[in-house]
């Protein structure tokens, strides 16, 4: 498509996308009386309508049931787990009863460290990304030492490289390859939180299994935003948040994937709880543990019917809109916003934003990081006082994803003339 700098042709892609009339089922801040242009989807996703009301049906059952609401009246808490897992299996691109609801995300990567890091003398490292999230490194650190071995010769960090912001593919192979006799454990994040890149997951898998090594992901800001394949692609398990791109909430209920190979696997090592015993006996309270023969055998506890209630209510309106539709608006959404802001950079009489996050459509979902230049703390105030959200990472960047589900083109549009006049006052 060829792309105008004008409000009217913002409009007019809006007026053609087939998903415009899911933006009436979110509920956009408003902050002293001005609706804002939310563009943190990738830090919390905004609340559905109908999350309320999935609410006040659980609120309603335990007043009116008490405890009989796990098994009494319409949607017993038993069974309510059942109702999620088809439409987070095509969000995650795996089988159903590969994917279970659970707890948050870095206690489900803990729990999964139990079963597929199995450390020895010889294989015993874990490679991952440097400066992932704070949370993943803690995690692995902790994890780690609580093995016995010092993170600094257990856990081996692929930069970019000198002068670069991204990591190359190249490199995360070489790592690989040159750890192979070592190697116990790939744990990568899918979509890096602070560059918004991409990282090809199918090839890390292969590289990391060839050599003997265990494969997992942190899909925090992959989950909801970008196409995922993790059956077909072969990955040992991932794990994942529901309140960014998945919009359940803040604090929402986790999820994780484990390949349906390990179901079965009676000498794989877990944590376990009553909430992960086999279904048919789980009430006869008997000693030794049996597990359900799917990813919900990794369950601990009894979970929280409000929690589930506020993931499906965002899980339903994903169904409705349709994974593909969603691709389809995202990657044209993105396409519009990376025009926009080249043309507003090309203006400048000197650089004023490095993009720190790929071109390529395939190493990249809705976030852009822009790398401010020149000023970019007052940029970042400025926007927020005009009505923007966005957010500010230390040194000097501001993150920013449009998300199809409730995102505009003609918001894209406005943002960038928005920036336009801060740069113009700004920088004079």
């Amino acid at each position: 498509m060829i792309f105008e700098n004008s409000r009217s042709f913002a409009c007019r892609l809006d007026q053609q996308d087939e998903l415009r009339s899911f933006r009436d089922q979110f509920i956009m801040p408003v902050i002293d009386g001005r609706q804002q242009i939310y563009f943190l989807g990738n830090s919390l996703g905004l609340q559905p309508k109908r999350t309320a009301a999935c609410l006040q049906q659980v609120m309603n059952k335990w007043a009116n049931y008490g405890v009989e609401g796990f098994f009494m009246g319409e949607q017993p808490w038993l069974q309510y787990h059942d109702q999620l897992i088809q439409p987070l299996s095509q969000i995650v691109g795996a089988l159903p009863h590969e994917v279970v609801v659970m707890n948050q995300l870095t206690v489900n990567l803990h729990l999964l460290l139990v079963s597929f890091y199995q450390p020895d003398q010889k294989r015993y490292k874990i490679i991952c990304e440097a400066k992932a999230f704070p949370s993943d490194q803690y995690m692995l650190e902790t994890h780690v030492k609580y093995c016995g071995f010092d993170p600094a010769d257990a856990i081996i960090e692929v930069a970019p490289r000198a002068g670069e912001h991204t990591i190359r593919q190249e490199d995360v192979l070489q790592v690989i390859h040159e750890h192979k006799d070592e190697l116990a454990l790939v744990v990568w994040g899918g979509l890096n939180y602070y560059t918004g890149q991409l990282f090809d997951m199918a090839a890390i898998t292969n590289a990391a299994q060839a050599v003997g090594a265990k494969v997992g992901f942190d899909l925090a800001h992959a989950a909801g935003n970008v196409a995922l394949q993790l059956h077909d692609w072969n990955v040992d398990f991932a794990a994942w948040c529901s309140y960014k791109y998945m919009n359940s909430g803040p604090g929402g209920i986790g999820g994780a994937y484990i390949h349906e190979r390990y179901h079965n696997d009676h000498t794989i090592p877990r944590f376990a709880g009553w909430w992960g015993y086999d279904k048919a006996t789980r009430f006869l309270m008997q000693k030794g543990f049996n597990p359900t023969r799917s990813a919900e055998g990794w369950q601990l506890s009894t979970p929280s019917p409000l929690l589930y209630a506020a993931h499906r209510a965002a899980l339903e309106i994903f169904t409705e809109a349709g994974i593909d539709r969603l691709q389809k608006k995202r990657q044209l959404l993105n396409s519009w916003l990376w025009f926009l802001l080249d043309d507003l950079n090309s203006r400048q009489s000197e650089p004023v934003i490095e993009f720190i996050t790929p071109r390529k459509e395939s190493e990249r979902g809705c976030q852009v990081s822009m790398l401010m230049l020149q000023q970019g703390k007052k940029v970042f105030d400025e926007l927020a006082k005009a009505g923007v959200i966005v957010d500010w990472r230390e040194p000097n960047v501001i993150r920013l994803a449009p998300v199809p589900l409730y995102n505009t083109f003609e918001e894209v549009w406005q943002f960038t003339n928005i920036l336009r006049q801060i740069l113009q006052l700004q920088l004079v």
